[in-house]
């Protein structure tokens, strides 16, 4: 299974504002993009899987609590499995890549943020990939 990783981009601020970067970070890929806007930090979306689906998570505005599960079997995972988090927040510019594989749990760490959400695939290809089970299912490593 490939591996999640965390490219980190640059942050430049000076009197007219902040710049936030990813300039390490190529769309080759990417069919769509989508925002989540999170108005509360209750609500929980999760967990939501894709076998096959690559997808880019990036903070616009707030911060994000995402927890990821390498899933062991599609139709019946185990309970038993460990997700790992992983924070983003808009201070900093960081781009979390997760391939196939993985089910997701985002939830707002700060009223009103906003998520861009890449994929490699389209809307079609996305649901005929997509596996829902139980927010409350897995534990986390923090």
């Amino acid at each position: 299974m490939a591996t999640i990783e965390i490219l980190h981009g640059e942050v430049f601020k000076d009197a007219r504002g902040q710049i936030s970067s990813l300039n390490n970070f190529h769309f080759d890929g990417v069919k769509r993009m989508y925002l989540l806007h999170h108005p509360d930090t209750a609500v929980i979306r999760g967990w939501n899987g894709h076998q096959y689906e690559r997808k880019w998570f990036y903070c616009v505005k707030g911060a994000f609590d995402i927890r990821l599960v390498a899933i062991d079997h599609w139709v019946n995972p185990s309970p038993h499995l460990t997700a790992e988090a992983y924070p983003l927040c808009a201070e900093e510019s960081r781009l979390l890549c997760v391939p196939g594989g993985y089910a997701n749990r985002i939830q707002a760490r700060e009223p009103d943020s906003i998520l861009m959400v890449l994929s490699d695939k389209t809307l079609e290809e996305s649901i005929a990939d997509s596996y829902r089970f139980d927010a409350k299912l897995w534990t986390t490593t923090e």
